[in-house]
């Protein structure tokens, strides 16, 4: 057979036909004849005029702009292309076409022949032929597209606004940078690294990156080219522009230009020849014709909600949620359909623990997830289980696939590592995956924490200091590296480090309220209890009036509440659950107020706020391991019920020492199960057992932080002693708890007791 391979399709000249993967495609003679011109042209240009005489013989009298027409229609069917994505044949709008896939060049069969029976013009004739072939061999080596591997990495720079029309700024660049992130092969870098290289280089975060800032960038990322483009209209047509430049030697290894009739085509022709820059720089026909969903199904076919879009990442990256909430909020107003709107609300109110907007948008997304990319789709699928039904062993069946298909993507770890694996208490996990997703990107602010965090729920602190360093060395500061700090010096009893990062949090609106939190909690872990509730309603207010965050402000409500019913004082428990049931009805804060209410004897409302968990979230795993079994625990030891208790306990045992949901802001709920069950021992009278329970929250600080639990546990551990009969052991266990509370308040009613329970055995 002579012919030519491309993708999966083999076109014989001979036999005229053409296969995909060996099966014949039934294909009419004259759209046979146009694709075998295109073909043995490529990559060259094909005018209409050329097509004609190829294919339509002299004497033929057809309408030839309807039938060439028609016949190229065909082709594309056959070849499974299409106008809008053209990964085959360009349409070079009022010149011709041009075949744009990498092709195989012609395998002729062998054959032999007489040097006696060449005449003088047939070796003319292949002397011609040579030169010829010479030529377009010449043509198609300087003129191929140098490829990218799977290695490399691209720098997105700014198209270049000449059309006076404001809403391609930005736009177009964050356009092309979802259409790029379809790519399994391909790696952007990311918008924070960008931003952070921008810093370095003297520049503002927010300037434009121009063709030569691009270059920089890319050079100081070691990527290896930067990708920018124009847009300009003449008259009523725009013409979009690409171009990719090597960064080091400047030379440009890709260009292509498109060209529309209307404003509102300029969204498919990006597409188009984003796709067209996939197959040009190496990447898989496969992997294209997969993963290529067009710019206006991928996000919005409304121009003013993708630059309002664009806008509000721009503004998430550089100053927060508080620029960027009303810009996603707008993009939605303006096309309701705009799936990745929804879901960056979504995953916005999931970051300032807003959980019930959270779950509202991040629902409404994933409605509408049939109008995203292959990549978004993984993205609101692993969102919404996260964050609305709360099943986490599926959000990481769909994680691991996304980290499967998008190797090169670094936020399947990010979630992995910082809402996955630590719910399940699987930290040295959490610890390998943060480092991996660091190496993808070493400025990808969130895997630090992951790690940070990780590190310091395992109980290695001396690691999580060094994370803590690096993040500092590479000016990486979010407030949730605030409170990481604060914990830190709280666990290693450093004091001067406390107050440290106290001072920071004053002028840091993101940390300082959780930061107050923190130290109510702290204040409270040693017993003094008025200070600690004076900074919760401090911590409180801020979240509420300043930073209008209810959810959170009722997930420290919550928490104060627990305080208070741990410390026995029923009252006080239950004003303030009915506070933080008054700011929200997040699930968090249910489970908080719920078990407060049932540690305060106020069995009838703690069962009715479990109801209530259990209705709403059936496949949440932190509700139906932890939460629900912890409340009912509760319920059944007020009516006396320590072994009933304790079977409640059993299905929270695989998972009890991780970090469930609500430890993330609220800090209570670590370990809950466990001290519970420790707590039905003792009411077993089996000390042994019980001891071994409240060891756990003791061996496990890292988990259990600054909760006040985890003073707690000393005196449980001491009345668990006692009821075993080992007063040496319970004595010391007194005396661990009765130091640690020295300057305690004295009217706190547990302190009360431990001190006559104390007394008692001396």
């Amino acid at each position: 057979m002579s012919g030519y391979q491309f993708g999966p399709f083999d076109l014989d000249i001979e036999q005229s036909e053409l296969r995909k993967g060996g099966v014949q495609i039934r294909i009419q003679k004259q759209p046979f004849l146009i694709l075998r011109t295109l073909v043995e042209k490529a990559p060259l240009l094909v005018s209409r005029e050329e097509l004609r005489h190829s294919v339509w013989p002299s004497d033929t009298f057809v309408d030839f702009d309807h039938g060439l027409n028609a016949a190229v229609n065909k082709v594309r069917q056959a070849l499974g292309d299409s106008t809008g994505r053209e990964l085959y044949i360009e349409t070079v709008p009022g010149q011709g076409y041009r075949f744009v896939a990498p092709i195989e060049r012609p395998r002729v069969k062998g054959h032999t022949s007489s040097a006696r029976s060449k005449n003088r013009a047939v070796a003319m004739a292949a002397s011609v032929g040579v030169v010829v072939a010479c030529l377009a061999a010449g043509y198609y080596y300087f003129h191929r597209t140098p490829k990218l591997s799977d290695k490399d990495t691209i720098v997105l720079g700014e198209f270049v606004n000449k059309t006076g029309d404001a809403v391609f700024d930005g736009t177009l660049r964050q356009g092309l940078a979802v259409q790029l992130e379809q790519s399994p092969f391909l790696s952007i870098v990311s918008e924070e690294r960008s931003e952070k290289t921008l810093r370095l280089m003297g520049q503002a975060a927010e300037a434009r990156v121009t063709p030569a800032l691009g270059r920089e960038i890319c050079v100081r990322t070691g990527s290896a080219a930067v990708l920018d483009g124009s847009i300009v209209n003449l008259g009523s047509q725009y013409v979009l522009a690409l171009r990719a430049t090597n960064c080091r030697t400047g030379d440009v290894i890709y260009e292509d230009q498109s060209q529309v009739a209307r404003k509102e085509d300029v969204l498919s022709a990006l597409s188009r020849i984003a796709s067209k820059f996939r197959v040009r720089i190496g990447e898989s026909l496969a992997t294209v014709r997969s993963h290529d969903t067009p710019l206006e199904e991928a996000t919005t076919t409304s121009l003013d909600a993708l630059k309002a879009f664009t806008e509000g990442y721009k503004a998430d990256c550089l100053s927060g949620f508080v620029t960027a909430l009303p810009l996603f909020r707008r993009a939605v107003v303006l096309d309701p359909n705009f799936a990745m709107a929804h879901a960056m609300l979504g995953r916005i109110y999931g970051d300032v623990a807003e959980y019930t907007l959270s779950a509202e948008s991040t629902a409404k997304a994933y409605e509408l997830r049939e109008r995203t990319s292959d990549r978004e789709k993984l993205f609101i699928s692993a969102s919404y289980d996260l964050q609305v039904t709360g099943n986490i062993e599926k959000a990481r069946q769909t994680l691991k696939l996304w980290a499967q298909t998008y190797p090169r993507d670094s936020v399947p770890g990010g979630l992995l590592s910082g809402a996955v694996y630590p719910v399940f208490g699987k930290f040295e996990k959490a610890i390998e995956t943060a480092k991996g997703t660091i190496r993808l990107d070493p400025d990808f602010g969130f895997a630090y924490i992951n790690l940070a965090y990780a590190y310091l729920n395992n109980d290695q602190l001396l690691e999580a200091a060094k994370v803590n360093t690096l993040a500092a060395e590479r000016n990486i500061e979010i407030p949730d590296f605030l409170v990481e700090r604060y914990l830190l010096a709280f666990l290693n009893d450093d004091q001067p480090g406390m107050d440290r990062v106290i001072a920071l949090s004053k002028t840091n609106l993101g940390a300082e309220g959780w930061i107050e939190h923190h130290q109510s909690l702290v204040l409270a872990y040693s017993g003094h209890l008025r200070e600690a509730r004076a900074m919760s309603r401090r911590a409180s207010d801020l979240a509420t009036q300043v930073a209008h965050q209810k959810e959170r402000a009722g997930l420290y409500e919550a928490a104060a509440a627990l305080r208070e019913a741990f410390f026995e004082n029923p009252d006080e428990a239950s004003r303030r659950a009915s506070e933080a049931l008054s700011l929200s009805k997040g699930r968090d804060v249910e489970y908080g107020a719920a078990l407060a209410l049932a540690l305060s004897g106020d069995l009838s409302q703690a069962q009715s706020l479990a109801a209530d968990l259990a209705q709403r979230f059936p496949e949440d795993t932190s509700v139906q391991f932890s939460y629900l079994p912890t409340i009912r625990a509760i319920v059944a030891l007020s009516r006396g019920g320590s072994e009933k208790a304790l079977d409640l306990l059993q299905i929270s045992i695989a998972s009890e020492m991780g970090t469930p949901l609500c430890d993330q802001i609220g800090n209570f709920g670590g370990l809950y199960p466990a001290f519970v069950r420790g707590q039905a021992y003792l009411k077993a009278r089996r000390g042994e057992a019980a001891a071994a329970e409240f060891q756990k929250t003791l061996d496990h600080r890292g988990v259990v932080l600054d909760d006040p639990t985890g003073a707690l546990a000393r005196l449980q551990l001491a009345r668990a002693y006692a009821i075993s009969a080992d007063s040496s052991k319970a004595r010391a266990a007194y005396r661990e708890f009765l130091t640690l509370w020295k300057n305690a308040d004295p009217d706190v009613p547990i302190f009360k007791r431990a001190k006559a329970e104390y007394a008692s055995l001396r």
